[in-house]
């Protein structure tokens, strides 16, 4: 790959990752830890509606917006593993600004993580925020 497809991408990746962290800075943080996304003009969560349970990924945007804010304790209150995601995408705004401005890949540092241990180890992390948000919902 040449060194400005390369630049190309790094900026796309940087503006991607950014434009995401902005927009959860822009919203305010939901107090009940979810429902931060109905500010986006999505629907409320059917699941949280039909069984007053949180679904999977319940808190994401919660955490990202406080995430995007500084303050990571109140993210990781609302969704452990949106914190961790809120961590990663502003590493990769940095990494594609790396990119961007010097050149150098990146590429074989993140295909590196693309591996079958780290994805059951992400998932696994997932489960456990999920179990961490239905023990603390209503509290």
């Amino acid at each position: 790959m040449s060194g400005g497809t390369r630049r190309l991408i790094g900026g796309l990746v940087a503006s991607i990752a950014g434009a995401v962290l902005l927009l959860a800075a822009g919203l305010d943080a939901s107090p009940e830890g979810h429902g931060t996304h109905t500010q986006l003009g999505l629907p409320a969560c059917n699941w949280v509606s039909l069984m007053n349970r949180p679904c999977p990924t319940c808190g994401m945007t919660t955490s990202f917006t406080h995430a995007a804010d500084g303050s990571l304790a109140s993210a990781a209150a609302a969704q452990p593993a949106g914190t961790l995601l809120a961590i990663i995408t502003a590493a990769l705004a940095w990494g594609g600004v790396h990119t961007l401005v010097s050149g150098v890949a990146l590429g074989p540092l993140l295909g590196g993580l693309l591996r079958a241990r780290v994805i059951w180890v992400a998932l696994g992390l997932l489960l456990t925020a999920w179990v961490y948000k239905i023990a603390t919902w209503g509290v």
